[in-house]
């Protein structure tokens, strides 16, 4: 695609859905969804600067970049429209694809994401950490785990932000003790890419939301830490005629921690 190599892969049968994953960086084997892909043609995107996909020269790894490649790829699969499923980060580009290639899509699945990127998030972000480390008894070894996992900066040093990122993990689920033992395998997928090049990336569409003209579902956990209620609710409020799903029991990965609901939602959302 313009010589740079995006790679993909497809799972399913049904109506094409482009699966984002989160980051930037992380490989896409983390948001697998079989119980989508008996329904829907599950594309998994591995964004360009992950995976096996090629490094971007400039660094410039900006919304409208990933939107770009990405709108690419459903051009190279012959797709005149697609559903769009954007996790976290994926959910930027999700919103960013929405607003530049609203022609390309059936609708756009936003989960667990916010319009906006920057310090705001980091500093929200933060304060729920110190609430997670709060609300578990003193001295725990887990609290200070996480605590210690967000503050650390790993530079490009892959295997280092690979270990803080398994240390941080806990604070991404409702109950990280209760489901550890049902996703040791999920936990071993889990891996990124680093380029040292990667330009900062400031991102904010909340000015822009009333332009989304799609059909658009809003996805969000109840105990999400860092892409909370709160933005899904301004998330939903700004996108005209959007519909909101609040998994109740879920933190960040609601496809992990409320499997049925989260399927449930998608598909009503892509078959109605």
């Amino acid at each position: 695609m313009d010589g740079v190599k995006v790679t993909y892969h497809v799972a399913g049968s049904g109506p094409v859905c482009l699966a984002h994953p989160g980051g930037p960086g992380i490989h896409y084997d983390y948001l697998r969804m079989p119980r989508l892909e008996e329904h829907l043609t599950m594309v998994y995107i591995e964004p360009v600067g992950t995976g096996a996909s090629d490094l971007l020269p400039d660094g410039d790894y900006s919304m409208e970049k990933y939107a770009y490649y990405a709108d690419q790829l459903a051009r190279h699969l012959g797709e005149e429209k697609v559903f769009f499923l954007g996790h976290s980060h994926g959910g930027f580009v999700a919103l960013q694809f929405a607003l530049d290639h609203p022609e390309r899509l059936r609708g756009v699945i936003v989960y667990d994401a916010m319009a906006f990127n920057g310090p705001e998030l980091g500093e929200e972000a933060y304060r729920q950490v110190e609430a997670y480390a709060a609300r578990r008894p003193a001295g725990d070894p887990l609290a200070e785990q996480v605590v210690q996992a967000w503050k650390e900066d790993s530079g490009v040093d892959k295997v280092a932000h690979l270990d803080s990122l398994r240390r941080l993990l806990p604070v991404y689920f409702r109950d990280f003790e209760e489901i550890e033992p049902r996703i040791a395998d999920w936990l071993a997928t889990v891996d990124l890419t680093i380029d040292p090049n990667r330009q900062p990336s400031l991102w904010d569409v909340r000015d822009r939301l009333a332009d989304i003209g799609v059909p658009a579902l809003v996805l969000v956990g109840a105990h999400d830490f860092i892409c909370g209620e709160k933005w899904a609710r301004q998330l939903h409020d700004g996108i005209p005629g959007s519909e909101l799903v609040v998994l109740p029991a879920s933190g960040h990965f609601g496809h992990l921690e409320e499997p049925e609901a989260f399927v449930g939602a998608v598909l009503r959302f892509a078959t109605s």
